[in-house]
C-alpha cells in the first residue's frame, strides 16, 4: 500500500515527534494499518502510555474514508472503523481498570512522579463528587483517558457501572471523532489546509498537559513565596 498523497504536503507536521504526527503514525505500519490504528487505541487508552495521538489519529481515519480521491487509498471501509475503534477503546479501558483494581495502592506511591498516592485518592473524591459520568467525559481529555480507568479499578468503582459508562464513552469518542473527521474531510477547506488541522488537534491535545504543569510551577513558587521565615532562637545567639 502506498503512503497517503496528502502526507507529501503535511511539511509543518515535520516540527512534531514521529509518534505524535497521525500520518507519519499511520504509514509507518504499512499494510497493518488497521491493526496498528486499533493497537494505540486499545494502549493509549489504558495501559499507561498516555503519549499516544489517539485524537488525530481517529480523526485522520475519518478524513482518509472522506477523501474518495484516486490518490489516497482508504485502509478500510467507515463501518467497520465505527465497529472496532469504540471495540478497541473499551477493550483498553477494560484491562486499565483490571489492573487497578488487581494492583490497587500499591501502583501509587507517595513520592512517584506519575502515579502518586495522593492521585488515587483526589480521583476517588471527583469520582464520588461528579459521579460515573467522569468515565465517560475523560474519553476526550488526552492523559487522563489513560488513567480514569486505572484509577476506577484502583478506587474500587462498582464493576457493572463502569462497565456500563465504558461502553457509552467508547462508542461516543471513537465513533463520533471518527465521524467528526469523516464529515470535515469532504469540506475542500479542511483537505487544502489538513496539516494545519492536524496541528490544531495535536495543540488541543497537548493543552491539559501545558496547563497542569503550568499549575504545579505557580503552586510550588507560591509555596516557596508563602513560607515562613523561622525566627532566631536564644539558642542561635548562645
Amino acid at each position: 500500500m502506498t503512503e497517503f498523497a496528502f502526507a507529501a504536503n503535511t511539511t509543518n507536521l515535520a516540527l512534531l515527534p514521529g509518534f505524535l504526527d497521525p500520518v507519519n503514525l499511520l504509514n509507518s505500519f504499512g499494510t497493518w494499518i488497521l491493526a496498528g490504528l486499533l493497537l494505540v487505541i486499545f494502549i493509549e487508552s489504558g495501559l499507561l502510555f498516555p503519549l499516544l495521538p489517539g485524537d488525530s489519529l481517529l480523526f485522520t481515519a475519518g478524513l482518509i474514508v472522506a477523501a474518495k480521491s484516486a490518490d489516497i487509498e482508504p485502509f478500510a471501509p467507515l463501518w467497520v472503523l465505527l465497529v472496532t475503534i469504540p471495540i478497541a477503546a473499551f477493550l483498553g479501558d477494560q484491562v486499565g481498570y483490571l489492573i487497578g483494581n488487581r494492583l490497587g495502592y500499591s501502583l501509587f506511591r507517595p513520592n512517584a512522579k506519575v502515579l502518586k498516592e495522593k492521585y488515587i485518592v483526589e480521583a476517588h473524591e471527583f469520582f464520588e463528587k461528579h459521579g460515573p459520568i467522569t468515565i465517560v467525559l475523560a474519553r476526550f481529555v488526552p492523559i487522563v483517558r489513560t488513567y480514569a480507568p486505572l484509577v476506577a479499578g484502583a478506587a474500587k468503582m462498582r464493576y457493572s457501572i463502569f462497565l456500563t459508562y465504558n461502553v457509552v464513552g467508547a462508542i461516543l469518542w471513537g465513533a463520533g471523532v471518527t465521524l467528526l473527521g469523516y464529515f470535515l474531510g469532504q469540506i475542500a477547506f479542511i483537505r487544502d489546509n489538513v496539516d494545519y488541522i492536524f496541528l490544531l488537534i495535536v495543540f488541543v491535545s497537548v493543552l491539559p498537559i501545558i496547563s497542569e504543569v503550568a499549575k504545579r510551577v505557580l503552586r510550588s513558587r507560591r509555596a516557596i513565596v508563602e513560607e515562613p521565615v523561622a525566627s532566631p532562637t536564644p539558642a542561635d545567639h548562645s
